[in-house]
C-alpha cells in the first residue's frame, strides 16, 4: 500500500510545468506541448474560475491554481476516485463540515519567533477549522463494517488523511481560555478574573457616585430635569448648559455641535476614571501574557497543525471538484491506460449551463477515437457545431487528466493522452511576422515535430489561410504524416479532397455534423462514418441571395460538384432516416419487453389472489359446515323430546334437508360471486393501467374528443377571470379573445379563461396604477434612504417642516424605527418636535437614545 502511494505521489510531481519561450509555448514535463493559450482556447480557463467560487477559503484557491495536465494513469485515477468518492460522501453524509475553513498558517508561522503570540481572534479562529478538520477526520475514518479489519468507506479519501491529528488536549487548551465569542475567559488566570472583577466594580461605584451627582445638579438647577449621563472619549460625563459650566467643579471633555451643550466630567469621578484606565491597560497586558504563554506551548505543535491545514486545503479542493462535478452532471468513464476516446452523450459543460439557464437543451455527442479510427474528419455546414465538437473533446480531455469528472455517460470508455497540440483561431502577429496562414504552418510544424502516437490533435478549419488547390493539398501531406505516426486527433474541415482522403485511408474516418434541410437548421449532431455537406447553396437561399447569383455559382463550380455534393446530402439524409428507424424499432421492441413482463406480473397476481380466494370459499364452507352440524345437532334433540312421534320427525327431517340445501346452494353462490367479483376488479384495474398512456394520445381517426362548450359570451356581459373575484363588463368580442373593462382599467383577456359572473354592486374604489418611472424612483429612494436625520442650529418651524418630510419618506419606504439627532442644548427643540410626533397618526412611539450612543439628544421614533 505504501509503494502505491508513493508511485502516485511520484506522478502527481511530474505533472508540474514549465515554461518554453522560445516558440511561444508551454512544455508540462513528460513532453506536454502546446500554445501558452491553450486552457483559454479550450475554456479551461473559465472551469478553473468556477473550480475557485466552488472553494471555501484560500487553502483551496490555492490548490486550484496550481492544478495541472498529469499523464501519469495511477496519479489521474486516484484524483478522480477521490472526486467520486467525495460525490458519494456529499450525498450519503448529512452533516458533513461545509463551516469554519480558516487559513490560519499565517499566524501560525509567525509564532514560530519567540515571543509573538497568536491574537484573540486568530486563536478563535484556529480553534473552530481544527474542530472542523475533526469532524472530518471521524468520518472519513468510520469504518464500512463492525469487523476488525481496517475498512474504510472512502479508502482514497482516508488515504489523504493519513496520520494527521488535531490534537484534542490543544483543543481543550484553547478552550480553557476562550469562550464561545472568541475572548479571553475570566478563568483564564487569577489575576484576569481579579483584574476584571475591580473593573466592573468600580464601574459601578463610577454610575452610582455619577447618578447621585446628576441629581443634586438637577435640584439646583444646573441641568435639565431630563438630562442623563453619556459617554465621551470613553469617560462618563453630564451634559450642562454652556452658561452653568463655571458651577460645576470637573473636567469639559466636549461640546455639543450646535455649542448650546457641554459635556463636564465632575471633579469626584475624575480618579475613579483613571483608574478604570488603568485597570483596562492591566487587563490588556494580562490577556497578551495569557496569549504568549498559550503560543509557547503551541510552537512545538506547528508542524503537525500545518500538516492538518494542508490537508484541509486539499479537502476543500477536492470539495468543489465534487460539487462541480454535480453541478455538471459528470462522471468518471472507466479507465484505460492507453490513447483513447470512447464517450457517450458527451458535452461541453460551459455551454450547457449557458443552454439551461435559457431554458434550451444541448444536443449530447458520441465521439470515438481508437483503432483504425484514430482521426476524426468532421465536415458540415458553418454554425453547425464542428467548432463546438472539437472543443468538447480538448476540453474535456483536459479535464479528465487534471482530475476532474467530465459530462459523458456512464458507459464511457477514455484513455490517456502524453501530448495534446491545438490549433485554433487566428494567430497572425505583426511583431512576429506571422500571417494567418504562416502561423497555422509554425503550429504544423511544431505538432509533426513532436507529435505520437500517445498525442491527441486538435485543428479547427484545418487547411484554411491560403489559396484552396493548395491549401487542400498541404492538409492533405500534413494530415498523411499525423496517420503515419499514428496520432488521434479531431480535425474540422470544408476541403473535399481532405474527405476523399479519410474516406480512402485507414486510420482516419470521416464524420459530419447533420442538418435538416426541410427546416433549414442545424441539429449539432455529430455522425460518424459518412462526410458533411457544406450545405452552401441551400444556406444561400436561405438568407436569401439572389437565384440569378446561385445559378451562376453552380455554373462555375460545375455540374458534377453540385450533383455529388447533392448525392452526399442524400446519403447522409437516407443514413439519419435509417438510424432513426432503427432507434424506433429498439424503443418498440424495449416496449414490447416491458409489456410481457407487466402482463407475466399481472397474471402471477390473477393466480395468487384466485388462490387466496379459494382458501377463502374454503374456510367459509367449513364455518357453514359447523353451522349445519351444529343444526343437525338440534333437530335430534328436538327428535328425542318429541318421543319420536311420526309426524314430527318427518317435519324435523324435512327441516334439516331444506336447511342443508340452503346452505349448500348459498355457499356455492357466495363462492362463485366472490371470485367473479374479485377477478373482475384485477381486470379492470389492468385495463386502466394499459389505458393510461393511451388517454394522453391523439384520438383515433374518426372519433372526436370529447370538448367541454365553452360558454357563450355576448357585449354587456358582466365576467370574471377565473380564479379571481374582481367583475368586469364586455366591451367587444373577437373570435378567441374579448376586451374587458375592469373599473378604469380596459384589457384584452382570452375567452377561454372568462366565466360569468354577477353584476357587481355600484362602489367605486379608488384604483391607483404606479408607472415602471415611479417604481424605479420608489426602489432608488429605498435604496439611498438614511434612518437617522440632524436638525441641529435649524429654526423651530424648518425642523418640523424636515421632520414632516422624513417621516413621510420613512413610511413610503418601510423603514419601523428611525432616530433624530436634535441636541440637547435648553430642549426647546426636543420638546417642539417630540409635540408634533405625538400628533402623527403613523408614529407608535418615540423614546430617549440609550446613553451610550446620545441619551437625550436623540429621539428614537417607531414607527407603525
Amino acid at each position: 500500500m505504501a509503494s502505491n502511494s508513493q508511485e502516485i505521489e511520484r506522478g502527481l510531481a511530474n505533472s508540474s510545468y514549465f515554461c518554453n519561450k522560445k516558440h511561444g509555448y508551454k512544455q508540462t514535463i513528460p513532453n506536454m506541448i502546446y500554445p501558452d493559450n491553450f486552457e483559454n482556447k479550450i475554456e479551461f480557463d473559465a472551469v478553473r474560475r468556477m473550480l475557485k467560487e466552488e472553494t471555501l477559503c484560500r487553502l483551496g484557491e490555492e490548490r486550484v491554481d496550481d492544478m495541472q495536465f498529469m499523464t501519469d494513469f495511477k496519479a489521474i485515477n486516484c484524483r478522480l476516485d477521490e472526486v467520486v468518492e467525495f460525490v458519494r460522501l456529499l450525498q450519503l453524509e448529512q452533516n458533513f463540515p461545509s463551516d469554519y475553513y480558516f487559513d490560519v498558517r499565517e499566524p501560525l508561522q509567525r509564532i514560530r519567533i519567540n515571543g509573538m503570540y497568536m491574537g484573540e481572534d486568530e486563536l478563535f479562529s484556529l480553534r473552530r477549522s481544527l474542530d472542523t478538520i475533526s469532524r472530518m477526520l471521524t468520518l472519513l475514518r468510520k469504518q464500512s463494517s463492525d469487523s476488525g479489519e481496517e475498512n474504510p468507506l472512502y479508502p482514497n479519501l482516508r488515504r489523504l488523511a493519513g496520520d494527521i491529528d488535531v490534537l484534542p488536549s490543544l483543543l481543550k487548551a484553547i478552550d480553557s481560555i476562550i469562550d464561545k465569542f472568541g475572548k479571553v475567559k475570566d478563568s483564564a488566570s487569577p489575576t484576569l478574573a481579579s483584574l476584571r472583577s475591580e473593573l466592573s466594580r468600580t464601574a459601578g461605584s463610577i454610575s452610582r457616585t455619577l447618578n447621585s451627582i446628576l441629581r443634586r445638579a438637577q435640584a439646583e438647577g444646573l441641568v435639565e430635569k431630563d438630562a442623563s449621563p453619556t459617554l465621551r472619549d470613553g469617560r462618563l460625563v453630564i451634559p450642562v448648559a454652556p452658561a452653568l459650566k463655571r458651577k460645576m467643579n470637573g473636567i469639559i471633555h466636549d461640546e455639543s455641535a450646535s455649542g448650546k451643550t457641554v459635556f463636564i466630567e465632575p471633579a469626584e469621578v475624575v480618579q475613579a476614571n483613571n483608574r478604570i484606565r488603568e485597570l483596562e491597560a492591566e487587563e490588556r497586558r494580562e490577556v497578551i501574557r495569557i496569549l504568549v504563554a498559550f503560543s509557547d506551548e503551541l510552537r512545538p505543535h506547528i508542524p503537525d497543525l500545518l500538516a492538518a491545514y494542508d490537508f484541509l486545503g486539499e479537502m476543500d479542493f477536492i470539495r468543489a471538484k465534487a460539487q462541480l462535478a454535480m453541478r455538471f452532471d459528470a462522471v468518471k468513464p472507466a479507465m484505460s491506460n492507453s490513447p483513447m476516446i470512447d464517450w457517450g452523450a458527451a458535452c461541453h459543460p460551459l455551454l450547457e449551463i449557458s443552454l439551461r439557464k435559457h431554458g434550451r437543451q444541448m444536443s449530447r455527442l458520441d465521439i470515438t477515437l481508437e483503432g483504425n479510427r484514430r482521426i476524426l474528419l468532421i465536415s458540415g455546414p458553418n454554425a453547425g457545431g464542428k467548432s463546438v465538437c472539437l472543443k468538447t473533446a480538448g476540453l474535456l480531455q483536459y479535464m479528465l487528466q487534471c482530475g476532474m469528472l467530465i459530462p459523458v455517460h456512464e458507459r464511457s470508455n477514455a484513455g490517456i493522452f502524453r501530448h495534446m497540440f491545438i490549433d485554433i483561431g487566428d494567430q497572425q502577429s505583426i511583431e512576429d511576422d506571422l500571417s494567418t496562414y504562416s502561423s497555422h504552418l509554425l503550429n504544423m510544424k511544431n505538432t509533426l515535430k513532436r507529435c505520437d502516437s500517445h498525442s491527441l490533435i486538435l485543428i479547427d478549419e484545418f487547411g484554411n489561410g491560403t489559396e484552396p488547390l493548395i491549401g487542400g493539398a498541404m492538409a492533405e501531406a500534413i494530415l498523411k504524416r499525423f496517420n503515419e505516426k499514428e496520432a488521434f486527433g479531431i480535425i474540422t474541415t470544408h476541403y473535399q479532397n481532405l474527405k476523399h482522403f479519410a474516406d480512402s485511408t485507414s486510420g482516419v474516418v470521416n464524420g459530419a455534423m447533420l442538418y435538416d434541410r426541410g427546416e433549414m437548421r442545424p441539429l449539432f449532431q455529430l455522425q460518424i462514418g459518412n462526410p458533411g455537406s457544406s450545405f452552401a447553396v441551400e444556406i444561400a437561399r436561405k438568407i436569401g441571395l439572389p437565384e440569378e447569383i446561385i445559378k451562376d455559382a453552380s455554373e462555375i463550380v460545375g455540374s458534377d460538384y453540385i450533383q455529388s455534393d447533392k448525392y452526399l446530402q442524400d446519403i447522409v439524409r437516407d443514413k439519419r432516416y435509417w438510424e432513426n428507424k432503427r432507434q424506433n424499432i429498439h424503443r418498440k421492441e424495449k416496449e414490447l419487453d416491458e409489456s410481457l413482463e407487466k402482463y407475466r406480473t399481472e397474471a402471477e397476481e390473477l393466480r395468487c389472489k384466485r388462490k387466496d380466494i379459494l382458501r377463502e370459499a374454503r374456510e367459509e364452507s367449513e364455518r357453514l359446515i359447523k353451522e349445519t352440524n351444529a343444526k343437525i345437532e338440534n333437530t335430534i334433540r328436538t327428535i328425542v323430546e318429541a318421543k319420536a312421534e311420526k309426524e314430527r320427525t318427518k317435519q324435523a327431517r324435512k327441516e334439516l334437508s331444506d336447511f342443508s340445501r340452503e346452505v349448500e346452494e348459498l355457499a356455492r353462490k357466495q363462492q362463485e360471486e366472490r371470485i367473479d367479483r374479485e377477478m373482475a376488479k384485477i381486470i379492470a384495474r389492468n385495463e386502466r393501467k394499459k389505458n393510461k398512456g393511451k388517454e394522453k394520445k391523439e384520438p383515433a381517426a374518426g372519433t372526436a374528443p370529447a370538448v367541454k362548450a365553452a360558454p357563450e359570451f355576448k357585449v354587456g356581459d358582466f365576467v370574471r377571470i377565473r380564479g379571481q373575484q374582481t367583475a368586469g363588463e364586455i366591451l367587444s368580442i373577437g373570435k378567441k379573445d374579448a376586451q374587458i373593462r375592469f373599473g378604469a382599467l380596459k384589457t384584452t383577456v382570452a375567452l377561454a379563461r372568462l366565466e360569468h359572473t354577477d353584476k357587481p354592486k355600484e362602489e367605486r374604489r379608488a384604483v391607483s396604477f404606479l408607472t415602471s418611472e415611479t417604481q424605479e424612483q420608489l426602489h432608488n429612494k429605498r435604496l439611498n434612504f438614511k434612518s437617522e436625520i440632524d436638525v441641529r442650529g435649524m429654526r423651530g418651524e424648518e425642523a418640523l417642516q424636515a421632520l414632516s418630510y422624513f417621516i413621510d419618506d420613512a413610511t413610503i419606504c418601510g423603514v419601523r424605527q428611525v432616530r433624530i439627532l436634535h441636541g440637547t442644548g435648553n430642549g426647546i427643540l426636543r420638546t417642539l418636535l417630540r409635540q408634533q410626533l405625538s400628533i402623527m397618526h403613523v408614529v407608535a412611539g418615540f423614546r430617549d437614545e440609550h446613553v451610550q450612543f446620545g441619551g437625550a439628544g436623540i429621539t428614537v421614533v417607531d414607527l407603525k
